[in-house]
C-alpha cells in the first residue's frame, strides 16, 4: 500500500486545554466531568447540553460497547497526548495528520461569540503546543470566531504567525451569512497566507436533531447535510466568482455524493436562474466546485466509482482517528479497499499526494 497522510484527524479536548483562557471567562471556561450515566464530558456554561467526550474519543472501542460509561482516564491518550498520537501514526502506518478538535465543534453552537472566540483561542494555543512536537507529521487547523470582518482578517493572521495551515469557520455565521459581500476582506486575507478555509460537519445548527422521517438512526446519516447547504451557498450565492483563488475544505462529509450534487447545482443554474433568486454567474456551479473545493473522505467506497466525475486531487482520504467513525485499526486495509480501481498514480493522490500539495510538505 502506498504512503497514507490523514487530511482529517482530531485531538480531543481535555479541561487542560482551556486552562489559559482568557481572564474574563476563566470562571465559566469548559470544565471536565466524569458523569455516572454518560462517562466523561466536558460542562460549557451557557449551552445546554454537555460534550459527551467519551463519544468523541472511541478509537479501537468495539461498537457494541460504545454506550459504555467511560471515564476521563479511561480515554485513548493519543486524543490529546502527542507522544501517544505519534506512536499511532507509528502503528497504523500514517506519515501524518491534519488535526482538528472535537469539543471545539461543539462549542461552535455557544450562542455568544466572544466566549466562543475566548474558547478558541485557549484552544489555538494549546493546539499549537500539541503540533509543536513533531510540525512534519501534526498539522494544526486553527479555530476563528469571526465575529466581524475585521476580527476574521485578525484571527487569520493570528492562525498563520502561529503556523496552522488552514483556519475552521464555525457551520453557522457569526453575522450576515458567508456569501455576504462583507466577508471580502476575510477571503483575501485566507487567499493572501495561503490558508484555506475549513468547514467540518456537526459545526452548524442544522446538522444536530434534523427532523427525520424514521428511527433516530438516521440523524447520524444526514450529518453531512450541514456541509452540502453551506457548499451549495458558498457557490450560488458567488463567493468563488468573486474570489476564484479561495480554496475551501468540507471535512467528514465523505465524497461520493459530489457528482450528482454538482448535477443539480447545474440543472438549477441552467433551468432557473432567469426566474429564482440566484448569484449572477458567468459558469456553471460545477465547475466552481471543480476549482475551489475539496473534500474529505474516510470509508466512503463510492469514491472509487466516480474518479473520472470528480477532481480527483480535491479528493482527501482520512483517518478520522480517534472518532468512532474513523478508520483505526485498519487504517490501511480500509485505505486499500476505498482506492481499489483506481491507477497507483490516483490513489498516491488520494491517501497522500494531494494533502502534500494543499498543504506544502
Amino acid at each position: 500500500m502506498d504512503r497514507l497522510f490523514s487530511a482529517d484527524s482530531h485531538v480531543v479536548e481535555t479541561e487542560d486545554c482551556y486552562r489559559e483562557i482568557d481572564p474574563k471567562f476563566r470562571d465559566r471556561r469548559p470544565r471536565a466531568i466524569n458523569d455516572e450515566v454518560e462517562g466523561a464530558i466536558m460542562q460549557v456554561p451557557g449551552m445546554d447540553f454537555a460534550v459527551p467526550a467519551a463519544a468523541l474519543c472511541r478509537a479501537g472501542i468495539p461498537r457494541e460497547r460504545w454506550l459504555d460509561a467511560r471515564r476521563w482516564e479511561e480515554l485513548h491518550p493519543a486524543g490529546h497526548d502527542p507522544k501517544a498520537r505519534l506512536a499511532i501514526q507509528d502503528e497504523e502506518g500514517v506519515e501524518g495528520e491534519v488535526i482538528y478538535p472535537s469539543v471545539g465543534m461543539v462549542i461552535c453552537l455557544h450562542p455568544d461569540v466572544e466566549y466562543r472566540k475566548a474558547c478558541f483561542d485557549a484552544y489555538n494555543r494549546w493546539l499549537a503546543e500539541f503540533c509543536a512536537h513533531d510540525p512534519q507529521r501534526l498539522f494544526g487547523i486553527g479555530m476563528a470566531a469571526v465575529a466581524t470582518p475585521e476580527a476574521g482578517v485578525q484571527e487569520i493572521r493570528e492562525l498563520h504567525a502561529m503556523g496552522f495551515k488552514g483556519v475552521m469557520f464555525c457551520g453557522d455565521a457569526a453575522f450576515e451569512d458567508y456569501d455576504h459581500p462583507s466577508y471580502a476582506p476575510v477571503w483575501e486575507a485566507a487567499i493572501g497566507l495561503g490558508m484555506p478555509v475549513n468547514f467540518h460537519i456537526l459545526t452548524g445548527k442544522d446538522s444536530y436533531n434534523m427532523p427525520v422521517r424514521g428511527p433516530k438512526v438516521i440523524q447520524q446519516i444526514v450529518t453531512v447535510r450541514g456541509n452540502q447547504n453551506i457548499l451549495m451557498m458558498l457557490v450560488l450565492g458567488g463567493v468563488f466568482e468573486r474570489h476564484p483563488d479561495l480554496r475551501v475544505i468540507m471535512v467528514e462529509n465523505d465524497a461520493g455524493w459530489l457528482p450528482h450534487f454538482s448535477f443539480r447545482l447545474d440543472h438549477a443554474w441552467e433551468r432557473y436562474r432567469w426566474s429564482m433568486e440566484m448569484e449572477d454567474l458567468p459558469r456553471a456551479p460545477s465547475t466552481y466546485i471543480d476549482e475551489c473545493v475539496y473534500a474529505t473522505f474516510q470509508d466512503d467506497s463510492s469514491v472509487r466509482h466516480v474518479i473520472d466525475a470528480v477532481n480527483l486531487e480535491h479528493i482527501l482520504w482520512a483517518t478520522d482517528f480517534p472518532h468512532g467513525d474513523g478508520t483505526y485499526p485498519r487504517s490501511r486495509e480500509i485505505a486499500k479497499e476505498v482506492t481499489e480501481g483506481m491507477t497507483p498514480e490516483q490513489r498516491h493522490a488520494v491517501v497522500y499526494g494531494n494533502a502534500a500539495a494543499l498543504y506544502g510538505f
